[in-house]
């Protein structure tokens, strides 16, 4: 089957095969209502033409389809092609490059199937490829969200990161802020978001809110999932005790996620309950709340009635609804009493709580 025209290919052929610059890098031409994802190729050696042998396996895809997944896949195959040319002459030699549109449609037949293919090509080489998933892109990372491991320990070892992610991973535990952990891990707090926006992309880290007593908590709809599932009690059990003390009960874990809703506090909660009594970590249970989707906090966002300017200065500027009291005390450096001081004696802002 004919991918491109004759027409097509002549507009957009001084992409394909371009200028010894541009050759050895991946090229994406979007054109002609389709994507065309290439890797060119230059081999310089007297046994050629002109002695320099020009090729470029690309693949071809809808304009507005999605085509990361592909590159990895273009440019490891350049890369066969090129190692089977310089080892067994597999383009120059006539026979052997006559095999090329056989492996080409396997390709494309096991990668849209399957989704993987594996063709042997001589005794010595066969070609291994594999689609990986796609994952959208994390969501930007603020100051005072607050990362946590989703597992106590990630499948990937620390020691196969970058180093900023290496500095960073031992701040991680679920309570510092992302401002926090930059000024103690000593790494620029634009680099620290990055870091965690790509530990997020890989499922190593989630961001849950910071923790505090007078933060207000609400059980979800998920709260059943804890009810009806032994191995999620279990996990909750291990999660939440404290240490050096004997496992809470569930009864008692269960009983202490239906106290939150949206008229007490963790302090106010705490106080009825007594959880150090039960074995119970109050920080642990809500983080692990939080992170099961089995607690959600309600947050404050300050509005000024006199509806702020652009001009507004010190606090007021953040009192427009759109920041919640956790980003203004870390952009403001206030502790959260401080700022519900300042804000309680002003009589023209008013809180929403959502």
């Amino acid at each position: 089957m004919n991918y491109i025209s004759e027409e097509t290919f002549s507009a957009i052929s001084v992409y394909l095969i371009p200028k010894p610059e541009l050759q050895h890098k991946l090229m994406t031409v979007n054109m002609c209502e389709m994507k065309v994802i290439g890797f060119p190729v230059g081999i310089d050696s007297d046994q050629y033409d002109r002695n320099r042998l020009m090729f470029n396996l690309c693949f071809v895809c809808d304009a507005k389809m999605r085509t990361i997944q592909y590159e990895s896949i273009v440019r490891k195959l350049a890369q066969y092609l090129m190692t089977l040319e310089q080892e067994t002459n597999f383009i120059l030699d006539e026979d052997k490059k006559r095999q090329l549109p056989e492996i080409m449609a396997k390709i494309l037949h096991d990668l849209n199937i399957k989704r993987s293919c594996s063709i042997p090509i001589n005794d010595s080489t066969t070609i291994y490829l594999k689609l990986t998933p796609v994952h959208d892109d994390p969501a930007p990372v603020s100051d005072h969200d607050v990362p946590i491991l989703r597992e106590s320990r990630p499948a990937c070892a620390p020691a196969q990161w970058d180093l900023a992610t290496q500095q960073i991973l031992p701040y991680i535990d679920g309570f510092r802020h992302v401002a926090k952990i930059a000024v103690e891990a000593d790494v620029e707090v634009s680099l620290v978001k990055e870091c965690i926006r790509n530990l997020m992309y890989y499922g190593i880290v989630q961001l849950i809110p910071l923790f505090l007593y007078s933060a207000v908590y609400t059980v979800t709809p998920d709260i059943v999932n804890l009810a009806n599932d032994p191995s999620l009690q279990m996990e909750c059990i291990s999660y939440v005790a404290r240490q050096g003390r004997p496992k809470p009960t569930f009864r008692s874990v269960f009983e202490m996620y239906c106290s939150f809703h949206q008229r007490s506090s963790v302090r106010e909660i705490c106080s009825r309950i007594n959880p150090q009594a039960l074995g119970i970590d109050e920080r642990k249970l809500v983080q692990f709340g939080v992170m099961k989707n089995l607690l959600r906090r309600l947050q404050k966002f300050p509005i000024d009635l006199k509806y702020p300017s652009s001009k507004a200065k010190g606090i007021s500027r953040y009192c427009d609804g759109t920041h919640s009291l956790d980003e203004i005390c870390s952009k403001t450096g206030l502790s959260y009493k401080e700022l519900e001081d300042i804000l309680d004696k002003d009589p023209n802002i008013c809180v929403c709580w959502k």
